[in-house]
């Protein structure tokens, strides 16, 4: 269970309003991890790149479909997983990590999908497969997969609330996720609330250059101004976040 303080949905909106590579540049600016962790890699892709980002707090569970459960129904884990979306500390996004090697059959479907959002989940990941993908989108519901398999074999969640890996990096339940069609980031819990009002100043510095660039007659050493001039507004709104 996890015990951080989550963002009100007031909060998680604001984050919403920005795209994902927004939101890792200003995580950058904290210098609080390595540039090159705490996003997923390529092989998590979105289903539906046309939606609008997705925010919220992982959900996690392991999955397997290569062979039958030893015990129980294949949805079984379903009731477990809604069960545990009161122990996150704000609206959910469910993350499975699937532990066939090679993905035998998907991860999902439209019936898991509409009870996900009908209890208030904002989107799904895996690190498998997904189907159904047109209903799915019909719901309006975010995912993100390595790829769509038509059937779901044996389908069955393993454990609920435990720490897995998707897309190369280390998910714990709790953790708070922005993900689009770019890719899927974690947001460190302690600048969480404060992410939101950095997107908006950061494009505010990178319309600095993009205005140049927009108003003609330009030239090389125009360019470099302006970019001389973002840097420094950048400079200062990571001093200003870092509390330097």
């Amino acid at each position: 269970m996890s015990t951080t303080e989550g963002l009100s949905n007031e909060a998680l909106d604001e984050l919403a309003k920005y795209d994902t590579p927004t939101v890792c540049n200003v995580i950058e600016l904290w210098n609080i991890r390595p540039r090159n962790v705490g996003f997923m890699n390529d092989t998590i892709k979105a289903c539906f790149p046309k939606m609008p980002p997705m925010v919220g707090y992982a959900l996690t569970s392991t999955f397997r479909s290569m062979a039958p459960p030893r015990s129980g129904d294949v949805y079984a884990g379903l009731d477990n997983q809604v069960a545990a979306f009161e122990s996150l500390p704000g609206a959910p996004v469910v993350v499975y990590q699937d532990m066939d090697e090679p993905t035998a059959s998907a991860t999902f479907g439209e019936v898991m999908c509409s009870t996900y959002k009908a209890y208030g989940a904002k989107g799904i990941i895996t690190s498998g497969a997904g189907r159904d993908l047109d209903q799915v989108e019909a719901l309006d519901f975010p995912a993100f997969t390595n790829g769509a398999i038509c059937a779901h074999g044996y389908c069955h969640t393993l454990a609920v609330n435990v720490p897995i890996t998707v897309g190369g990096i280390p998910i714990y339940p709790g953790d708070l996720l922005h993900g689009d069609l770019n890719g899927v980031t974690t947001i460190p819990h302690e600048i969480a609330s404060e992410i939101a009002d950095a997107c908006k100043d950061l494009m505010k510095a990178e319309d600095i250059v993009l205005d140049y660039l927009k108003g003609g007659n330009l030239t090389p050493e125009g360019l470099g101004e302006a970019r001389k001039e973002l840097a420094a507004e950048v400079g200062k709104l990571g001093k200003r976040l870092r509390g330097e």
